[in-house]
């Protein structure tokens, strides 16, 4: 879950998509209106997540430089790491991230894709204050349904089924031994969510194991001409860096595995869909600035 597959294989990806899908999530955080409705977008979707809050924005005092929400109280996530936790701590913190996270994701198709220590703080109750909804991403449904297909796929060595969710993640022009290349990178990303225990993040402590890999990676997209990375995979795979790197710093075993059925069980596309919608009409975002998708 934490390894960032277009930080490490440039040479074998065409990266036109990646600079442009920055380029235009950047300006768009310039922007705090949208941010707002962002801000009351997430609030919506993790009202299911007692341990998650999301602070309102407060609009009569908000314009599109000022940003003003309400006040919520924390302490600094780092520090509370620093000065110790317990197992029990740790694992509601982890468990409150996991699903702030990927709720908004597999059940609404929306991801957070700026998640490092100071966008965080810990309740006293041990639950957290999610903040800064600049770097938000709304993707297709059927964006949602390839990742759902890809673990299947690999759960169950189906090839077909992972091009197939290759094809809808936006990869094109896939030959069996490209699909095979990337089910292996694929494997790595996904191992912590196919493993039913408790387990680390990353049951290595050095990333030896991951460098090997994603080397192994980088020759064989070389040798079969390269892909080209669908934009949308970009604030997927910078979400999963920052939240792998959160639970390594806490190291925390969870059955990450578990996690990730809790959400997904009984997946639908088009509920999704029908979610997706009503979440953003209620989000309220303003006519010349829609929400980003």
């Amino acid at each position: 879950m934490a390894i960032g597959v277009y930080h490490k294989l440039d040479n074998a990806i065409r990266q036109d998509d990646v600079v442009e899908e920055l380029a235009e999530r950047l300006r768009e955080e310039l922007d705090y209106r949208r941010e707002a409705a962002n801000m009351r977008l997430y609030h919506n979707i993790v009202q299911g997540c007692p341990d998650v809050t999301v602070p309102l924005p407060v609009d009569a005092l908000s314009t599109r430089r000022l940003l003003t929400m309400e006040w919520v109280a924390g302490q600094n996530l780092n520090a509370a790491i620093k000065a110790g936790l317990s197992e029990e701590q740790k694992k509601k913190i982890a468990r409150a991230l996991f699903r702030g996270w990927y709720v908004p994701l597999y059940q609404y198709g929306v991801v957070h894709g700026d998640p490092h220590m100071g966008n965080f703080t810990l309740r006293e109750d041990g639950g957290l204050n999610l903040l800064d909804f600049g770097a938000i991403r709304i993707f297709r449904p059927s964006f949602i349904q390839g990742n759902i297909d890809l673990y299947n796929a690999l759960r169950t060595k189906d090839e077909d089924l992972a091009a197939h969710a290759y094809e809808a993640w936006g990869f094109r022009d896939l030959s069996r031994e490209k699909v095979r290349v990337l089910n292996e990178w694929a494997s790595l990303l996904y191992a912590p969510l196919m493993d039913d225990r408790e387990r680390y993040i990353q049951e290595e402590n050095t990333p030896e194991h991951g460098r090997e890999v994603l080397s192994r990676v980088h020759e064989g997209l070389q040798k079969t001409g390269g892909v080209r990375l669908p934009r949308e995979f970009v604030l997927v795979d910078r979400s999963a860096i920052g939240l792998g790197s959160v639970f390594m710093r806490l190291k925390v075993k969870m059955n990450w595995s578990e996690l990730f059925h809790e959400i997904v069980e009984g997946f639908d596309e088009q509920a999704l869909t029908e979610r997706q919608n009503a979440a953003i009409r209620e989000a309220r975002f303003p006519p010349d600035a829609p929400p980003a998708t």
